[in-house]
């Protein structure tokens, strides 16, 4: 295990709206963070087959071109009903022709799957949520944090906050999904919480207690 001691790091993502929530987790504590998009950094292809292997493909690249480092995310919907799909191949499922993403499209691909397969009632419509953060120096060390939140695929979707498939998710013990939740119920977590709810602050209490000693 190694901690991190610069208070400056890249978020290795060109998401906007996951730059956004790790600027929100990480903020609080005095970091100061760069994406790799505002360096236009080239996206590295993501070649591996689980979140771990892609979560470490992006941070080592944005470390290895700025010299600081770097904090990914790679995470995505796993639906019970659909065998684990679309799992690491999340956002390929949002992709349209011209190489962008319409996550409404992909939303509206996972509900067909689902009816395809006769889950229409909450029991057979489990999934969960997978974030994994993967923080890599310069010089090739890696550190991996796994978070994960069930719940149930709803529809039709509910919400216009968070990004993604947000709004057809809800999480376990809850009345909402994602979707219409605050930002800082969502993912909200500071040190000393005992729990955090989005699969991503779940990673990030990781990372902050065993890089940061929060």
């Amino acid at each position: 295990m190694r901690r991190l001691s610069d208070k400056t790091l890249v978020v290795a993502s060109h998401n906007a709206g996951k730059i956004r929530e790790i600027r929100d987790l990480i903020g609080p504590l005095g970091f100061e963070a760069k994406s790799a998009a505002d360096l236009n950094f080239i996206e590295p292809e993501e070649t591996g087959t689980t979140f771990e292997e892609n979560a470490a493909i992006k941070a080592l690249a944005s470390a290895k071109a700025s010299g600081l480092p770097a904090l990914s995310d790679d995470s995505g919907l796993v639906i019970d009903a659909l065998g684990g799909a679309p799992g690491v191949y999340t956002a390929n499922w949002a992709e349209r022709e011209d190489g962008s993403r319409d996550f409404q499209m992909a939303m509206e691909k996972v509900e067909e799957a689902l009816r395809d397969k006769g889950a229409v009632m909450p029991e057979s419509r489990t999934a969960r949520f997978v974030s994994v953060l993967c923080l890599a120096w310069p010089d090739g060390h890696v550190e991996l944090f796994r978070g994960e939140v069930e719940g149930t695929v709803v529809w039709p979707p509910r919400g216009t906050s968070g990004f993604g498939y947000d709004p057809v998710f809800q999480p376990k013990g809850y009345n909402t999904t994602f979707g219409e939740m605050r930002a800082e119920e969502k993912h909200g977590w500071k040190p000393g919480d005992p729990e955090a709810l989005s699969h991503r602050a779940r990673a990030f209490k990781l990372f902050a207690e065993t890089c940061l000693g929060a």
